[in-house]
């Protein structure tokens, strides 16, 4: 395929069929039971013209006939129910394969991927988008495999009883074919639209129902449901563009047909007439041709489910074949001693002028504090995130221990960095599932609890029913915002990473839950290297440095009180937040 330019949908389709490649097995099994479905079926309609033609002359009529088509219709339904299983045990293997692989994707991606798109619309790609994959991998697949053999075996049953008049109606097919391909093309371009639609509208709700909050006191809610509304709209406009075209399609389908059963009725009078054709072989020639139009039928409602799937394909692939985060670093890296430095560091977001920070250099040394204050928007999130490598500079050095953190593989780096930040992120399980959490799973429970105690948080959880055991809820929703915090600091100190980084971990305090949050950070700081994001500068009056940021640069350095001298911007920050007059 050449670089740069997009795939054709059936070289996205063959790409597609790979994933079925490890179910060859189930796909084998299930084509030999369609098969032997189609050859029941080609069976049962043989069988008429005998039984018709014995009822002429009830002397020559068999009645281990009937008996015999008995047993064929129950072949026939426990091969399908075979083919049905089979099909769906691979299709539902492709879907499951498909979101783990997207899943681990994701978590390989880059931090720019999680700016650039929502999480709503990564949700889409892992449930829906999934599903229309499988279904054109395998369930498409299914139906053309198994309306295929029901139609080849039913034209072979009408060949065989009169060829003249099968071979007539086969002068129809061409105009079947030319209906497919036709319809085919405006599936694709309706079903890309439904799927970006099927996104906007979860984003959507997604961000109206979380700021449920803001949206009524901010009485938003005809704003927001109208966004919706129209977006449904769309949807709705959309999703009946498809059935018009596949209800149109199948009408075509039975036109044909009708037209199809006019001409076998002609053809047939004339083939009785000529002494060709008995009455058993025209019920065997109609029962064969009213058989036949269902699969035909289902064999153009498939394009449907193929564009959809293409489509899908398309925006999977998209995620697939994105570059990882960059993780070429050999250096081992057991435990770091905590000597952190930024060397002429700048970072810019993807398509931004302007640099998020510019020309950063400074040095954390072990068992010091150093704080970074500054303006909202200043840099201050970017310039830690660029320590676990979220993000990768434009251009200078981030070093630790002296060496260049890119040279350590990003799982020793990450390793070495605890974080508690303003946004703490809890998961619906226990407090000791979520304190305990990744690598540290399974840790013993002395160090759990002295984690727990640590971080002040043992004072509430001992009230809760269940202990250490308790469910907290999606997002901690059972917690209050100090309780969350604190077993966020209980995760950190747990980990007992040598570097610490604090954004802003008590900006959504009150005072109380400030005060105990405060006092567990103290116990968790001690003996690493601490990086202190902070937005109350009364929290970092004691830090060992402050950074200070102004659109990106760093313009001043030095401790709280060597700032608060020199009168700058710091001290601008400082009498603003605590309204201290300026000197005269």
């Amino acid at each position: 395929m050449t670089e740069g330019k997009a795939p054709t949908p059936a070289q996205t389709y063959r790409r597609l069929l790979g994933f079925a490649k490890p179910y060859r097995a189930w796909l084998a099994v299930a084509a030999l039971a369609m098969l032997l479905e189609a050859a029941a079926s080609s069976g049962i309609s043989l069988l008429l013209k005998p039984i018709i033609d014995g009822l002429a002359d009830p002397a020559d009529f068999k009645i281990w006939l009937p008996v015999l088509i008995v047993l064929l219709f129950v072949a026939r339904g426990f091969l399908g129910l075979a083919g049905d299983y089979t099909m769906a045990r691979a299709g539902r293997g492709v879907a499951r394969d498909l979101r783990l692989l997207l899943m681990r994707k994701y978590f390989r991606l880059p931090g720019e991927r999680f700016d650039a798109e929502p999480v709503a619309s990564m949700l889409t790609r892992l449930a829906g988008d999934t599903e229309q994959v499988a279904q054109a991998a395998v369930d498409a697949l299914k139906v053309m495999i198994s309306a295929s053999f029901m139609t080849i075996a039913m034209m072979a049953t009408m060949l065989y009883t009169s060829w003249r008049v099968t071979i007539a109606l086969l002068l129809l097919a061409p105009v079947l074919v030319w209906a497919m391909n036709k319809v085919g093309g405006r599936y694709r371009r309706i079903n890309h639209s439904i799927l970006e639609n099927a996104a906007d509208m979860l984003q959507s709700a997604d961000q109206a129902l979380h700021g449920h909050q803001e949206v009524k006191i901010y009485g938003a809610q005809d704003a927001e449901i109208g966004r919706y509304a129209d977006q449904t709209k769309q949807n709705m406009q959309l999703a009946l563009k498809v059935e018009v075209t596949r209800g149109s399609l199948s009408l075509f389908v039975q036109v044909l047909g009708a037209i199809g059963m006019a001409v076998l009725l002609i053809l047939a009078a004339r083939e009785a007439a000529a002494g060709r054709l008995t009455a058993g072989g025209f019920t065997v020639l109609m029962t064969s041709m009213v058989a036949i139009i269902p699969p035909l039928r289902q064999l153009t409602n498939v394009q449907a489910m193929l564009q959809r799937g293409v489509n899908s394909a398309e925006r999977v692939f998209s995620v697939i074949d994105a570059p990882d985060e960059r993780d070429v670093g050999t250096q081992p890296l057991p435990r770091a001693k905590g000597l952190l430095e930024f060397r002429n560091v700048s970072a810019r977001y993807p398509g931004q002028t302007r640099p998020a920070i510019d020309d950063i250099s400074f040095t954390a040394k072990p068992g010091t504090v150093t704080a970074i204050v500054g303006r909202s928007g200043s840099g201050k999130t970017t310039l830690i995130k660029l320590i676990p490598r979220f993000y990768e500079p434009e251009s200078g050095q981030v070093l630790l221990d002296g060496h260049p953190i890119d040279e350590y593989p990003l799982k020793d780096l990450r390793r070495q960095v605890a974080m508690v930040s303003q946004r703490v992120i809890l998961f619906d399980a226990s407090i000791a599932d979520n304190v305990a959490y990744g690598e540290m799973q399974g840790a013993e429970s002395g160090r759990l609890a002295d984690a727990v105690r640590g971080a002040n948080a043992m004072e509430f959880v001992e009230r809760l029913p269940g202990g250490m055991d308790t469910r907290i809820g999606e997002h901690g929703g059972r917690l209050s915002g100090g309780q969350r915090q604190r077993l966020a600091i209980a995760r950190a100190m747990l980990k007992d990473a040598p570097l610490l980084i604090l954004d802003e971990a008590t900006a959504a305090l009150d005072n109380e839950s400030e005060r105990l949050v405060q006092d567990a950070l103290e116990h968790l700081m001690p003996d690493r290297t601490t990086l202190v994001i902070a937005h109350r500068l009364s929290t970092i009056e004691h830090a060992d440095q402050v950074l200070v940021l102004d659109e990106g640069r760093l313009v001043e350095q030095g401790t709280h009180a060597e700032l608060i001298a020199k009168g700058g911007v710091y001290a601008h920050l400082h009498r603003m937040q605590f309204r201290e007059p300026a000197e005269a």
